[in-house]
């Protein structure tokens, strides 16, 4: 079992930064990934980000690539998205996932079989 609380959202202007933390508790993310999802009112959650615990490997979707920077801390068995130049585009739940995700299917909500409760960012224009 994992347990993973998400932290960090809140409300900022466009250009602004924020950082989100994912901590997982009950087992480590050493075999799995760790991904970002969000989903804005009336839409789909969609993904943003993800990172292969144990290599290192990141993935963007385009529309934050070069903007957001996913990371991780292993002695802390923390999880990180470090949200720059936001947008209000932007505003959305975003949740934390971990999973046994497995060649390209780090984009795909099936993929995850934990999940956090989500943390709200909003980006005023």
């Amino acid at each position: 079992q994992v347990q993973l609380v998400e932290s960090g959202g809140g409300l900022v202007q466009a250009g602004g930064s924020l950082r989100l933390s994912c901590a997982a508790s009950g087992r480590t993310f050493s075999s799995r990934a760790m991904g970002w999802f969000r989903q804005a009112p009336g839409k789909e959650r969609e993904f943003v980000s993800a990172i292969r615990w144990s290599t290192g490997d990141t993935y963007y979707a385009d529309s934050v690539k070069g903007r957001f920077t996913i990371s991780r801390d292993n002695a802390k068995n923390t999880g990180y998205l470090q949200m720059n130049s936001l947008k209000p585009e932007d505003t959305a739940v975003y949740y934390c996932a971990a999973g046994p995700v497995y060649g390209r299917n780090y984009q795909l909500i099936p993929a995850y079989d934990y999940w956090g409760q989500g943390t709200q960012v909003t980006v005023s224009s």
